[in-house]
């Protein structure tokens, strides 16, 4: 693992410091020195050099201060002109820290560690430039100081690293505790969502509950009673020719008992759910489908095969649901040219088909819950939770929801209720 620069290298210790370090040698030298011959104009140029390769490499190319073989190149350049300048001059061994400061702040490891080594060299044989290396004792020491200099610094670029990877596992854990957090904060806002829409489905079903139960109440009591008088009064008539003095308030009493059954069995229709209060659920469906189509385009093509059949007005109003939100989610997001819908009453059960030729998406994510960059998924492709609701829904009528979909491959919808008679209850 390579380490980086988590941050800018501090302006002055950059910037400043290795012109003062390059000026105190030459400053020295000025004064002790006696130069002959042309030994001044290249010492100078090498101290021009010098000042010039930090100039135009790195103060004033900050831009670059993040780009590891730029950086590189700038010093490997600067060691090997302080290489010459302490061969020339020992005293330029004060020059050195700039090379260690240069190889610590921009050099990426393990590169830091070999910038370091090579500088540590050159200090070290500056500082041994006065021990005479004539005998077996002078070279040993020379040897000794150079290595002195290389394992102290390589330690503190080690050290130095050990600190770096600590903020880099520390940033981590505070990247993974933040990832923790939204993706905390998404669950708790899903698990919102999912509560507010459960709430919903369940005034919805408590609304058709009792609406059901004020139906069959009617038609049970109201009705059946209409109609037990109903035909009493004809059997009394088939037995009994009615008198003179009671024929019209017969024939009024049959005339109201038939009205009143009337109204009530009108009430109980009425009391079946939006939109199938006035049309059966087929003709619903294409009804559905042409307000679809006129808010959105896409004409829906409408398909009902095998027999009619009743059904209860639970399972009804639960394809109807599935229809209005599968319409919904393709109207959000597939961006289809075509949308078909098909009712088919088959032996056993109820099928609803809804298919579209848009951009399609991936169901696996749904059941992984997570996207295609990794994070969280939605429950459905709304963002919220249309297709649970809707599985939820079909489900709980003994049914069954598909889903067939991929990218750009359009996306088909499938649910199937078992069919029950009209009367009972799923």
């Amino acid at each position: 693992m390579s380490g980086k620069i988590s941050q800018q290298p501090p302006f002055l210790l950059v910037n400043a410091v290795p012109y003062a370090l390059l000026a105190l040698p030459v400053a020295i030298l000025m004064i002790v020195e006696d130069w002959t011959g042309g030994a001044l104009l290249i010492d100078l140029g090498l101290f021009g050099l010098a000042a010039a390769w930090m100039l135009g490499m790195f103060t004033l190319r900050p831009g670059w201060w993040d780009r590891p073989r730029i950086m590189g190149v700038f010093v490997a350049g600067l060691l090997a002109i302080t290489a010459v300048l302490v061969v020339r001059h020992p005293v330029f061994g004060l020059f050195t820290p700039a090379a260690f400061i240069y190889s610590f702040t921009v050099l990426r490891w393990p590169w830091r560690l070999l910038g370091v080594t090579a500088a540590a060299v050159l200090a070290g044989t500056a500082q041994a430039s006065g021990v005479p290396g004539t005998d077996a004792f002078g070279l040993t020491l020379h040897v000794i100081i150079v290595a002195f200099n290389i394992v102290l610094m390589c330690a503190c670029a080690w050290g130095l690293r050990l600190a770096e990877k600590e903020e880099e596992r520390r940033e981590q854990t505070l990247a993974e505790l933040s990832e923790t957090n939204r993706r905390l904060e998404a669950s708790l806002a899903e698990n919102a969502g999912l509560h507010a829409q459960l709430l919903a489905q369940a005034r919805e079903a408590g609304v058709l509950d009792e609406r059901q139960r004020m139906a069959r109440e009617i038609h049970d009591t109201v009705a059946q009673g209409l109609t037990g008088i109903i035909a009493q009064l004809q059997a009394a008539e088939q037995m009994h020719e009615v008198p003179a003095p009671w024929a019209r308030p017969f024939a009024a009493v049959k005339t109201l008992a038939r009205d009143s059954l009337a109204e009530a069995r009108r009430s109980v229709e009425a009391l079946r759910p939006e939109p199938l209060e006035t049309a059966r659920l087929s003709d619903a469906l294409t009804d559905v489908a042409e307000q679809w189509s006129k808010l959105h385009g896409p004409a829906v093509q409408v398909t009902t095969t095998g027999t009619v059949r009743p059904m209860t007005p639970e399972a009804e109003f639960a394809l109807l649901r599935t229809a209005q939100e599968a319409l919904a989610n393709v109207a959000k997001h597939a961006r289809a040219t075509r949308v078909g819908l098909t009712l088919s009453y088959l032996e056993n059960e109820v099928a609803l088909d809804v298919r579209d030729d848009g951009e399609g998406f991936d169901p696996a994510r749904l059941e992984t819950g997570t996207a295609a960059d990794g994070g969280p998924a939605p429950r459905s492709r709304d963002g919220g939770f249309g297709l649970t609701i809707m599985r939820q829904r079909v489900e709980g009528l003994a049914g069954t929801l598909q889903i067939e979909s991929e990218p750009g491959a359009g996306t088909g919808i499938s649910a199937r209720i078992p069919l029950l008679p009209a009367g009972s209850r799923a």
